[in-house]
């Protein structure tokens, strides 16, 4: 695979008939996605913050994953945690929702202190 490749992606989201209830696909993969319940809906199920915010926490597993791999660094394992504030009274910008802050942690097993902030190194890089 070279860098330049281009690669595309599609997902759809319908309404449902639950207000704030939202259907979505990708390829073969089903899930619903609920508003939150501050804007009056379930609540329920993920919500578009989290799932925006599991997106990053997926990446970077899966990208220090693949440095490592291409670098033949022992990784074992990549735990990451993400936290994400959104300050509706105190926004970045008055005509977006933008999160306040974002703060990733990575725990890595397997390699050493410097091998990890390599590896960490890389993914802010991306």
């Amino acid at each position: 695979m070279t860098q330049g490749e281009v690669r595309s992606y599609t997902v759809n989201a319908r309404s449902t008939d639950t207000f704030g209830r939202v259907l979505c696909n990708t390829r073969n993969h089903h899930f619903v996605v609920d508003g939150p319940v501050q804007n009056g809906c379930p609540g329920e199920a993920i919500t578009p913050a989290e799932l925006f915010l599991t997106g990053i926490a997926a990446c970077g597993v899966e990208l220090l994953q693949s440095f490592a791999k291409a670098d033949q660094v022992p990784l074992r394992g990549v735990n990451v945690e993400i936290a994400g504030t959104l300050d509706r009274s105190n926004p970045v910008r008055r005509d977006v929702s933008v999160f306040n802050s974002v703060h990733l942690r990575f725990w890595l097993a397997g390699v050493t202190e410097a091998q990890g902030a390599h590896l960490i190194d890389k993914f802010k890089g991306r």
